[in-house]
């Protein structure tokens, strides 16, 4: 990890983080508890998650581009979203990194900077 680039190009630009999307949504999807709450066709799920990320791991701020203020939370609020749900999402995206194999330290840095938006987005108590 180069402390002095951002998150974006750490894990390899457009490229990485593509792939990196692509490898999280096939955990999400066949993640049993995940997986119902996404529709059938993922391909735009990827491609706005891709968006979202590349902006908030400092890259193009291709979400606000083409959507507006990320405003995530309200985006999610149709969506179910429970502690045991947000872990289990991030889980997801701990394998998808080990996956990918991005090594410590940004693997902890990308899952600790995303643990607060996962747990931010809980708008239901447990189930």
């Amino acid at each position: 990890m180069n402390p002095n680039d951002s998150i974006y190009v750490n894990l390899g630009g457009a490229e990485g983080l593509h792939r990196l999307v692509e490898v999280f949504y096939s955990k999400v999807q066949a993640h049993p508890q995940l997986g119902p709450l996404f529709p059938e066709d993922i391909a735009p799920v990827l491609e706005k998650q891709y968006q979202f990320l590349s902006q908030f791991f400092g890259g193009p701020a291709l979400f606000s581009e083409l959507h507006g203020h990320p405003m995530m939370r309200a985006r999610h609020m149709h969506v179910p979203i429970t502690p045991e749900r947000a872990e289990e999402w991030l889980q997801c995206m701990k394998e998808a990194l080990e996956e990918r194999e991005v090594e410590e330290p940004l693997r902890s840095f990308v899952l600790n900077r995303l643990a607060g938006p996962a747990h931010h987005f809980v708008n239901m108590p447990q189930e």
